[in-house]
């Protein structure tokens, strides 16, 4: 009797343990569920979180600018408003057309006319300086090699055309962008009366102190409606002052200042000379 109730006992604990461990993964089912109904759930917050902030980047990289600016007189006073047309002064900045433009201006400025001569061009003999053998030295025939002093240059520079060529459209989109540019970094000014101004240099000092722009190596662009004479004289002599018409005007020029000074009464001929239907 003893042992038939043993061997139950030992038949009834294996049961018993079946029962709890099949007991146990249901329960970690069920957590595991759990956790992944949280995970769903927290997921779109997550996905709110991040647009929003993508939202933010995307309002701090859009600078608006305002195309009405000030317009200032010879005293360095506010004596009006003007509104810059938008094709020219508001266009998209495109930092890849303006290093194409700047390289072929620079490259179109080169006189390309750096020359050598060569060992046939220099003057010297042609006999053999002297025998093949015998002397223990190198062989050389001529004097005029480039191994000798006054002898030919090997692979020098010689005359040759640097000029590269840009379709018009792509450089007026090019100062376009210099002078959007230029408007967000708040490096334009407006002026008005300089035609009236006498062919002294003093007077045109004082305007540019005026202005607050007379700062120690700080280039400045007067930008004219026309080849005014007497604002000319009056500014060849100012230090880092540089004159040019709105019809000469490129953007190289424009990226190679610190301050566009542009007279009122050349935006408008600005708008009508690099407009689509103007010339180019």
């Amino acid at each position: 009797m003893a042992t038939k109730e043993v061997k139950q006992k030992e038949v009834k604990e294996p049961k018993a343990a079946r029962v709890s461990a099949a007991k146990k993964p249901v329960k970690t089912e069920a957590k595991t569920a759990t956790v992944k109904t949280k995970v769903v759930k927290a997921a779109p917050e997550a996905e709110k979180v991040v647009k929003k902030e993508a939202a933010v980047t995307v309002k701090t990289k859009k600078t608006t600018v305002s195309l009405t600016v000030d317009v200032y007189g010879l005293d360095g006073k506010v004596v009006g408003k003007v509104s810059l047309p938008e094709e020219v002064f508001g266009d998209k900045v495109n930092k890849k057309l303006l290093a194409q433009a700047v390289r072929v201006y620079l490259a179109n400025k080169r006189q390309g006319n750096a020359s050598t001569k060569t060992r046939g061009e220099v003057d010297g003999s042609t006999r053999k300086i002297y025998q093949q053998k015998g002397t223990g030295r190198a062989r050389h025939g001529s004097i005029r090699a480039p191994i000798f002093v006054k002898g030919g240059i090997v692979f020098g520079p010689k005359p040759r055309d640097y000029n590269l060529s840009l379709p018009k459209k792509m450089k007026r989109k090019a100062l376009f962008s210099a002078l959007s540019a230029k408007l967000r970094d708040g490096e334009v000014k407006i002026i008005s009366g300089l035609e009236t101004m006498k062919p002294k240099t003093k007077e045109f000092a004082a305007v540019i102190k005026n202005l607050e722009i007379a700062e120690k190596r700080r280039k400045v662009l007067v930008v004219v409606a026309a080849d005014l004479e007497s604002v000319k004289r009056a500014a060849r002599n100012v230090e880092g002052v540089s004159l040019t018409a709105t019809k000469r005007l490129n953007a190289y020029d424009v990226l190679n200042t610190k301050q566009l000074l542009i007279m009122k009464d050349s935006i408008s001929e600005m708008e009508k000379h690099f407009s689509e239907g103007g010339s180019k």
